[in-house]
């Protein structure tokens, strides 16, 4: 072979590996595209849905764990909204307890000076029971002056409702009374107050100083 026919031959060889090698990538791509095809095929579509189904699992994995978020929010929220009411309720009971506890001492503000009172009120008493039945005499004169300001106290005290617990012929009540003696008499029941020997009062609704009375046996 002469050396015209050798590179003819080599040319050739060449020229047919290009030509082969460019079937080569055109054979790949056209396996490409049938890949890209197949892609297309509904089977792929539903490989491919089904990845999307897994991916919006997680998003309602994450909006359950949203939820469940808000649920305890909403929770924790509503137990602080009883705690307010709570204390609210706590809040108006305590100051209705102050205001009743006010009112009261307010109400009973002058017991202590009507204790103070109380014992001149007794000495006047003591000494108007001194006058007889002669309103003519140098005692009674005398005394006038004394039952003048002895009405001026009782109808001060009356004012301010402080009256006298005079409960002679009536039933012993621990609660008003306060029993110094006991004596038998005939034709009473026992448990009576036969005598009053100092007077008791009342201030509103309150005792202030129970009576002290006799009591029948």
């Amino acid at each position: 072979m002469d050396k015209e026919e050798k590179y003819e031959k080599h040319e050739h060889e060449k020229h047919y590996d290009k030509h082969g090698k460019h079937h080569d990538k055109h054979d790949k791509k056209c396996e490409c595209h049938d890949k890209e095809c197949k892609c297309h095929d509904k089977d792929e579509k539903c490989e491919c849905h089904d990845k999307e189904c897994k991916c919006h699992d997680k998003d309602k994995k994450r909006e359950c764990h949203d939820d469940k978020k808000l649920e305890e929010a909403n929770k924790k929220i509503k137990e602080l909204e009883e705690e307010v009411l709570k204390a609210k309720a706590d809040n108006i009971n305590y100051r209705k307890r102050k205001d009743e506890e006010v009112s009261k001492m307010l109400e009973f503000a002058n017991e202590d000076i009507v204790k103070d009172i109380l014992p001149s009120i007794d000495n006047f008493e003591r000494a108007i029971n001194l006058d007889d039945d002669n309103l003519g005499d140098e005692l009674s004169k005398f005394l006038a002056g004394f039952k003048m300001i002895y009405c001026h106290l009782v109808e001060v005290l009356e004012k301010y409702d402080v009256k006298a617990i005079d409960d002679k012929g009536k039933a012993f009540d621990p609660k008003l009374h306060q029993a110094v003696l006991t004596e038998k008499v005939s034709g009473i029941e026992p448990g009576m107050v036969v005598e009053v020997m100092q007077k008791g009062y009342m201030l509103k609704d309150k005792v202030i100083r129970p009576a002290m009375v006799k009591v029948s046996e």
